[in-house]
Order: C-alpha cells, then sequence, then structure tokens
C-alpha cells in the first residue's frame, strides 16, 4: 500500500544524468518539491535544461563532506542516484571502489543526521549477477562477491551496496533505505550527455563492430525512474531491494542490434540469464515497458537531439 503521496520535499544526486533526469522529472510532475545537488554550476545549468519545471540546486561532491549539510536541510527523502566519477585511468581498484563506497556513506550520514525519512539509493545489477550460478536465475537474494574475479565497477557496485545496509543496519537510527536495481539501462535520453547503454545503440546505428558477445536484461529508463519513486511513496518499501528489468528474457548485443534495425552476426553462446522482477511487481506495483517500445525510443530521442 502507498503513502506519503502528498508533496514531499527530495534530494536528488546525479540529477544532471540518464536516470536523475528522468527521475527528476517525474518527481516534478507528481508535485514534488526537488532540490538538485550537483558538483558545478555546468551541472546545475545541465539539470535546467531537461527539466519539466523548477528546481532548486545545492552544491556538494559526494567525495568531500562540504554542503552536504545544507543539501539535505529540510528534505525528506533522498533520492542517491549519483556515483563518483573514477579517475580516468585508475591506477588501482580501490580509485574506483572508496569513491563509490565512501560516497554513499556520506549521502547515508548527513540525511540521517538531517532527520530524512529515506533514502532510495541506485544500486546496479553489477551488485547482483556477476558471481558464479548454476542455473543462471538471478532474484533481490542475490549477491555479487567482491572477492570474485570482476572488474573494480563491478566490484565497486556490490561493495557500495553492502556499505549502505551495512551502514543503517549498524547506525542509520530511524532512516529508512531502500535499493533499486536496474539492469541494463535503455530508453530515451533527455540531453546529449548520453550513457554507456545509449552510446552502444548509437554506435550500432553508425555500423561500429558490436561489443563482444553476452547476455544482459534491459530495462528502460523512465521505468527505472517509476521504480525510484514507487519506492519513495510505499511504506513496504523500507528495508528492501529491488531488480528491476523487463518483463522480456535477458538479450545479446546481436539481438539489441536487430531491434535497432541493425543486421549482424551474433556468436554468443552459455546460458540465458533468468532476472526476476516479481518483487517491485508485487510490492510496489512496478510495470515495465516492452522491450520494443523501450528500443524503438532510443533510437527516436537519438535521432531528435541529432545524434544519431
Amino acid at each position: 500500500m502507498a503513502g506519503h503521496s502528498v508533496s514531499t520535499s527530495v534530494l536528488v544526486t546525479g540529477a544532471a544524468g540518464y536516470v536523475g533526469s528522468h527521475l527528476v522529472n517525474q518527481l516534478l510532475a507528481q508535485g514534488h518539491r526537488v532540490r538538485a545537488a550537483v558538483r558545478t554550476p555546468q551541472r546545475a545549468d545541465d539539470v535546467r535544461q531537461t527539466a519539466a519545471g523548477d528546481v532548486e540546486f545545492a552544491y556538494a561532491d559526494l567525495t568531500s563532506d562540504d554542503g552536504w549539510a545544507d543539501a539535505v536541510a529540510g528534505t525528506d527523502i533522498v533520492m542517491h542516484v549519483a556515483s563518483p566519477f573514477p579517475a580516468q585511468n585508475p591506477r588501482t581498484d580501490d580509485e574506483v571502489i572508496v569513491p563509490a563506497r565512501d560516497g554513499a556513506l556520506r549521502v547515508l550520514r548527513h540525511a540521517r543526521d538531517a532527520g530524512c525519512r529515506r533514502v532510495v539509493m541506485t544500486s546496479s545489477f553489477a551488485a547482483v549477477g556477476y558471481s558464479p550460478s548454476a542455473d543462471q536465475r538471478w532474484t533481490e537474494e542475490d549477491w555479487t562477491d567482491p572477492a570474485d574475479e570482476n572488474t573494480a565497477y563491478i566490484r565497486s557496485k556490490a561493495i557500495a551496496e553492502r556499505a549502505a545496509w551495512d551502514f543503517v543496519d549498524r547506525e542509520g537510527g530511524e532512516l529508512e533505505l531502500t535499493t533499486i536495481v536496474p539492469t541494463g539501462i535503455f530508453g530515451p535520453t533527455l540531453g546529449p550527455h548520453l550513457s554507456t547503454s545509449v552510446q552502444i545503440v548509437r554506435s550500432m546505428l553508425a555500423g561500429d563492430p558490436l561489443p563482444a558477445g553476452q547476455y544482459f536484461g534491459v530495462v528502460d529508463v523512465r521505468d527505472v525512474a517509476d521504480a525510484h519513486v514507487r519506492a519513495m511513496t510505499t511504506e513496504a518499501a523500507a528495508g528492501e531491494r529491488f531488480l528491476v528489468v523487463a518483463d522480456e528474457p535477458a538479450v545479446t548485443f546481436g539481438e539489441l542490434a536487430r531491434m535497432v534495425g541493425v543486421s549482424t552476426d551474433d556468436n554468443t553462446t552459455g546460458t540465458r540469464p533468468q532476472i526476476s522482477n516479481a518483487k517491485a511487481k508485487q510490492i510496489l506495483g512496478w510495470r515495465p515497458r516492452p522491450l520494443d517500445e523501450t528500443i524503438r525510443d532510443t533510437v527516436t530521442s537519438l535521432r531528435d537531439l541529432g545524434l544519431a
């Protein structure tokens, strides 16, 4: 059962990004008051260009405590969508892992100290599905083991989400935490700063070689934003993590290319993973868009922006 549907004061980190820009607009459309935590005036301008309404701004960086007390002051909900930008060529895994973990903990700590009710944090399927599985079936009960052989990025997602849950359990006080765990995010982009997934679609349209063969789940960026809003307004979402993925099976880059309208070979092998979205449907009342609509709208947005 949903609650807190009246106007709520919400702080959004990562508001200029792919997910964050859609989230800001959905919050505004539902009458909520939105404050965006941004690093620079340029990022504030980026938010203004895509926001469908008035947004308040606070200047704060995930790598420093400066500004966060003011950013969270007077807000009821924090949507922690951002992740720190790692160094271009990190020398060590810690240059990727430590900022992601410490940034999440910084947001949680300041939210707790300000008396915020709930933090909704964007995690990633990287925190769920990158350790060995006998049957390739994945639910919210699964976790990527940071000790396994994976990239620093994948390990950082698992470590940051684990650290967030540990913090709330041990020293969160009355603060509630919900995590949204999306698979590969596609769908229309609102601005020229393209996510990795949208860049892949753009490359496909340009005829560039496909990435190495693998299976991955797809979810629409608008549905990811919707899951965040539902996690904010649903009482039963407190203390839960939610996988969000389209109803259709996981796809390959070759299959995705054919949806885009590009003919290509597909040498993907292995077992097609099964990723459950049942929990988000049951508790949040969440419903994903059809996959073909997501991909079609991705292409349309790129063309409308003159990027494809």
